[in-house]
């Protein structure tokens, strides 16, 4: 293999030409690549930030067998790579002049990459974060559920799903600055109202690719946890993907929050796989 295996463009549709087959292959795992280059197919390049996105394939024997992609001014996310692979594409992104400031995979491969980066970048990788990976098996909604029902967001919704968008990426240790209106519209909410009508915990839906629908964010605002809201809302877009046909539906959470991994377990997610990001200073 050579750093000129690994295939660079900044056309989104070249890069599903090529690679999407093996996107498909594996939707679980390359959920992130799915759902963030369907919005930017749909939505167009600008639908996450300012900079023109990046892709990335690698071919051997003229077989695809990893991707990534970027959206400025977000890091690199990875499908799985062995070390070789890793050095490789660091090698070409550095000789390309990148400059990422942070890397998203599976965890064996967000370590030997940030390895890698360190070597020919000459930057400090540093370890932000570690998420799991839930695949939805049968769905357990909790029981009983709290007061009040779930209602989905509507266009007089915006200015609140921006702000508890920002407060999540907050929460999480990430700039929550970068979220306007622009990078909530790719994706559905819905709330979980009490009684009264009062919103009080909210999950995101990606639009449905490859067979597979992602729940995220999930956010309840500190004044309303404790009380089964997020657990509620959550069971009702699951259930909902089901229901509009996807085969699988999957969510992230924070590995540093036992609460969380907690709850989607209780609801019927088990683990797929560990992720990893890695800031690089």
């Amino acid at each position: 293999m050579r750093p000129d295996d690994w295939h660079l463009t900044e056309n989104v549709d070249e890069f599903l030409a090529r690679a999407g087959d093996f996107l498909h292959s594996r939707p679980a795992l390359h959920t992130v690549t799915l759902t963030v280059t369907e919005a930017l197919r749909t939505r167009g390049p600008d639908a996450f930030g300012a900079g023109a996105p990046v892709f990335g394939w690698l071919e051997e024997e003229g077989e695809v067998r990893a991707t990534f992609f970027r959206t400025p001014p977000a890091g690199l996310n990875l499908t799985p790579l062995t070390g070789e692979q890793a050095d490789l594409l660091a090698v070409r992104l550095a000789g390309a002049g990148h400059v990422l400031p942070w890397a998203k995979a599976e965890e064996a491969t967000a370590t030997v990459f940030a390895r890698a980066w360190r070597r020919h970048a000459g930057v400090t990788p540093v370890l932000r974060e570690r998420q799991r990976l839930y695949r939805l098996g049968p769905l357990t909604p909790p029981e009983p559920l709290p007061e009040g029902r779930v209602r989905w967001a509507g266009e007089g919704d915006v200015e609140r799903l921006v702000r508890w968008n920002r407060e999540f990426m907050i929460d999480v240790g990430e700039d929550g600055e970068s979220v306007d209106e622009r990078r909530v519209g790719h994706r559905r909410y819905a709330f979980w109202e009490t009684p009264d009508g009062t919103p009080v915990s909210m999950a995101g839906v990606n639009p449905l690719v490859a067979g597979q629908v992602r729940v995220g964010p999930v956010y309840t605002p500190a004044r309303f946890r404790g009380r089964g809201y997020a657990g509620a809302v959550t069971a009702e877009v699951s259930r909902e993907a089901l229901a509009e046909g996807a085969k699988e539906v999957v969510l992230f959470a924070d590995l540093a929050n036992p609460t969380s991994n907690a709850l989607y377990q209780r609801l019927g997610y088990v683990p797929v796989a560990d992720f990893a990001d890695y800031d690089f200073t």
